[in-house]
């Protein structure tokens, strides 16, 4: 029987490559992409030398989901049998700084729309007519809490996954027609590299982000993209929201004196 394919985008590294783990374990060959070549390669010899998963077949490639010309290229060279993706993970994210609207680094504006909303828009673009094309697929779109609600200097970064709700809904509501299944899951506070590149690489500040408290890992969000997928075909999950339990909404995280 053929292996159903999955696309994940931001592979390298956090929840996208965990999803890559978990989709390995249930039996999908895997498109992994992402900016950094040496960490899909370091994912690649995970699974195929994890004796559960080493029959995965692994296609890695580097892609900047931000540059349209470099997604049409990066699809146009897939082989043929590739390019029948079953299930396609809008992955890739991030946040750049926290400040005021009145006083934010517009290049770190820039980057999160083009790579939040432009980035996710853009291989959404080239991959769902071939799922179309088909009559089946399903496209989950990996958004955040701060796209359901608004935290103090998150202005830009709320925008850009606030854009990805909207989207999310607009793609179920058009695609169901075809047969496919839309889902968005919105995560809270995931210790992964997202509060590194958001404070550019300074440690000490990303890691007090998660001090006090047990935040959410890659895996809770694996966890939940399995169970999406592992429902019925008549099932389609719309929305999941998944916070860890000591912060009760965006801005507000209970934490404990260390």
């Amino acid at each position: 029987m053929k292996r159903q394919i999955a696309l994940i985008t931001g592979a390298s590294s956090g929840i996208g490559y965990a999803t890559a783990l978990t989709l390995a374990r249930m039996g999908y060959d895997l498109i992994v992409v992402a900016r950094r070549m040496n960490r899909l390669e370091s994912l690649t010899q995970e699974i195929q030398t994890d004796p559960s998963t080493s029959d995965t077949r692994i296609h890695a490639a580097v892609l900047d989901v931000r540059s349209l010309k470099a997604v049409k290229a990066f699809y146009d060279a897939l082989p043929g049998e590739w390019k029948h993706i079953d299930v396609f993970v809008n992955n890739a994210g991030l946040a750049k700084g926290l400040s005021r609207i009145f006083d934010g680094d517009t290049d770190d504006w820039d980057q999160m729309i083009d790579t939040n909303v432009k980035g996710l828009l853009y291989v959404s673009r080239i991959v769902v007519p071939g799922m179309i094309a088909q009559g089946r697929g399903h496209v989950i779109n990996i958004g955040s809490i701060a796209g359901k609600e608004v935290y103090d200097n998150g202005n830009v970064y709320c925008g850009t996954k606030f854009a990805v709700d909207a989207i999310t809904k607009s793609m179920r509501l058009e695609l169901a027609v075809h047969g496919l299944k839309v889902t968005g899951i919105h995560p809270g506070a995931v210790e992964t590299e997202f509060s590194i590149i958001r404070f550019d690489g300074d440690v000490d500040r990303a890691n007090n982000v998660y001090k006090g408290f047990e935040n959410l890992v890659a895996q809770d969000i694996a966890d939940a993209i399995e169970f999406v997928l592992s429902r019925k075909p008549h099932v389609n999950i719309n929305d999941l929201v998944i916070m860890p339990q000591a912060q009760a909404v965006a801005g507000v995280i209970i934490r404990k004196e260390t």
